[in-house]
């Protein structure tokens, strides 16, 4: 396993530990990149194929967010959510298909986000880049699924995580999440882990192109 992200060495290095421990050992590495520069992408994949012959894998899962009233985004704010969180995934997985038609086939798994069905308070350009990846595995998944190539997504709701939680206390998650949440309750990120892990390791090849919405029933309002 790979894994490669933006964050600091001790970050990467305390989460291989834990995949490491979790997955009875493995051969786990890491690398830091920055998926919103343009070479980014393709230097992820290089390292993964170099490190280990093969990706039968590809979890597209960086993002960035920008909370901002729709009218005074910033093209800066723009170009670099924008860069994360669609052009990323997108050359990603260009770069990974020599890869996977090579060794006969693999799986694509693109994390979109709830806010790719429906609108919610300054997210409007979070939410665009989210709905362009739900129709990016569509269609990735139109044209390799004879390939071997099976492409799906998955929408998370609010999730427990560092960046959604910050600074914020039980009380205050309650009072701005329960509401809009059937289940009453936030998503834990163990949760979306096991969905994932289903869609690499466990979901048949039928499955295809599909959004896999995950949210404790945040949609269904």
């Amino acid at each position: 396993m790979l894994l490669a992200a933006d964050g600091t060495a001790a970050q990467l290095a305390e989460v291989r530990s834990l995949c490491m421990a979790e997955g009875g050992g493995g051969r786990v590495e890491t690398m830091q990149v920055d998926l919103a520069h343009p070479d980014g992408p393709g230097t992820m994949i290089d390292a993964a194929d170099r490190l280990f012959g093969r990706v039968d894998v590809l979890v597209n899962n960086a993002a960035a967010r920008a909370a901002v009233p729709f009218g005074a985004f910033t093209r800066e704010q723009f170009d670099h959510v924008v860069s994360v969180n669609l052009a990323a995934p997108f050359f990603a997985s260009q770069a990974v298909l020599p890869l996977m038609r090579r060794q006969g086939g693999g799986r694509i798994i693109h994390i979109a986000s709830q806010l790719g069905h429906v609108a919610a308070q300054g997210r409007a350009l979070y939410g665009l880049t989210k709905a362009a990846i739900i129709h990016l595995a569509q269609s990735m998944a139109l044209e390799l699924a004879r390939e071997g190539i099976v492409v799906n997504a998955i929408s998370p709701g609010p999730v427990a995580t560092p960046a959604v939680v910050g600074n914020r206390s039980e009380a205050e998650l309650a009072t701005r999440f329960a509401p809009c949440l059937p289940c009453g309750r936030m998503g834990q990120p163990e949760e979306i882990a096991e969905l994932a892990l289903f869609l690499a390791a466990a979901a048949p090849a039928f499955l295809q192109g599909q959004d896999v919405i995950i949210d404790g029933g945040y949609t269904l309002h």
